[in-house]
């Protein structure tokens, strides 16, 4: 069985979504799929995050979907019921990360500074998300975190089609997430051709 790891390791990006209609889940999963990104990050920023999760899971059973801005144990039951691969939230929350453990969920946490790291390698964990990256301090503030502790990355906030390379180019980086190639304009008024071709040019950036 392909761990989480490895498939975010293969994907190098993915796309961080705020969905404001359940039923552009379904055509927003497929530009996705077709062009070549078959993930999503279904952030709980709007109220149909589940529903839409819900969607996107029984139309592309073999797609990685991951539950983001998760802030409660609540919205972690949401996004299992949904059927989520793994939750993403933007900080680091002991008793939301606990409660994951306690599900075998695998959770992503936000850090952006070693006491933050070391509070998450303290629970055991060893993939986190930094956010948000271009704020924190970029590549200069990943590159003297990855130095000194043994986790791996997924940097977001502020990545882009300029920046993505550099980051992929540490070696404890797995992947990006990233918010351009998904703009929520384009889901509301329904362009799935001009998203696809974003998502297009994505993958082809980073494979």
């Amino acid at each position: 069985m392909t761990t989480l790891n490895e498939q975010l390791a293969n994907l190098k990006v993915i796309p961080v979504i705020a969905i404001n209609k359940a039923e552009d889940a379904i055509p927003l999963g497929r530009a996705l799929v077709e062009n070549g990104m078959p993930c999503a990050e279904i952030t709980f920023r709007t109220p149909c995050a589940a529903e839409a999760i819900r969607a996107m899971r029984n139309e592309f059973p073999e797609m990685l979907i991951g539950a983001g801005t998760i802030l409660t144990n609540e919205q972690v039951d949401q996004a299992i019921e949904a059927g989520v691969d793994f939750i993403v939230s933007p900080g680091f929350n002991p008793r939301t990360v606990q409660y994951c453990l306690d599900k075998n969920m695998p959770i992503v946490p936000g850090v952006n500074n070693p006491s933050l790291v070391e509070q998450a390698m303290e629970m055991g964990l060893r993939t986190l998300k930094f956010f948000p990256a271009e704020p924190s301090g970029g590549i200069n503030m990943l590159k003297a975190l990855t130095a000194v502790y043994p986790v791996q990355f997924m940097p977001t906030g502020g990545v882009s089609l300029k920046n993505i390379d550099d980051y992929l180019s540490i070696p404890a980086v797995l992947a990006c997430g990233g918010t351009w190639m998904v703009p929520t304009n384009l889901i509301d008024e329904g362009k799935w051709d001009e998203l696809g071709a974003l998502v297009r040019d994505a993958v082809e950036r980073v494979s």
